[in-house]
């Protein structure tokens, strides 16, 4: 069982509070990660590969894989922050035939502000199917590497979203996020940690359908 793994470098916001969820007289304080959040995206945690491969019929399908298990770890010092996504590939095949090696490639995906694609690399997981044997299962990993000089909030920013909110303020019941500048800020320093099958239009189609 082998997988590639892929390393990819970029800035991430780095912000916090140690009390988070607290109440307190200015407020609630409520910690912010620098770590990007790691998912899925919809349609493309599974694959189908077909053979012959213009056939699509139920008869057809030859290896159906899917990832699992997603976990992920952030680790960080004085210069860089680390995220780790780690996942397993479980797969059936239609035939319990000879030994056969599926290698089936991934995505991992930065993305800034929900919809900005900030970096982007493609892996590979190989799956050893044993004789006899109808499932194989293999463990890929992907990497985000941050640089910590780059992820903080300009000043005016942070000052604003961590200022006091007294009772009696006519701005205190105000959110900072409602202020274009304050929320595209915050937005440029958000990212999502992505990984996924990388599929042909065919097989995203087909995920996307069924």
């Amino acid at each position: 069982m082998k997988a590639i793994v892929a390393s990819l470098s970029l800035a991430l916001l780095l912000t916090g509070c140690a009390r988070t969820g607290e109440l307190v007289p200015g407020g609630v304080y409520v910690e912010r990660s620098g770590c990007p959040q790691v998912a899925i995206p919809a349609a493309t945690g599974d694959v189908t590969v077909f053979n012959p491969v213009n056939y699509t019929t139920a008869g057809a399908i030859d290896v159906v894989a899917a990832m699992t298990n997603v976990r992920a770890t952030c680790t960080q010092d004085a210069t860089y922050l680390v995220s780790t996504a780690s996942f397993d590939v479980v797969a059936s095949r239609r035939d319990a035939g000879p030994a056969r090696q599926v290698v089936l490639p991934f995505f991992t995906v930065a993305v800034q502000g929900g919809t900005n694609i900030a970096a982007k690399r493609v892996g590979a997981v190989a799956l050893d199917f044993p004789a006899g044997s109808m499932r194989a299962q293999t463990r890929g990993q992907a990497t985000v590497r941050v640089a910590r000089s780059a992820v903080a909030l300009p000043e005016d920013v942070r000052r604003e979203l961590t200022r006091e909110r007294k009772a009696g303020d006519p701005n205190a019941a105000v959110d900072p996020m409602s202020d274009p500048k304050i929320r595209d800020a915050v937005a440029r320093a958000t990212f999502e940690h992505l990984i996924g099958f990388q599929l042909s239009p065919d097989q995203l189609r087909y995920n996307a359908t069924r």
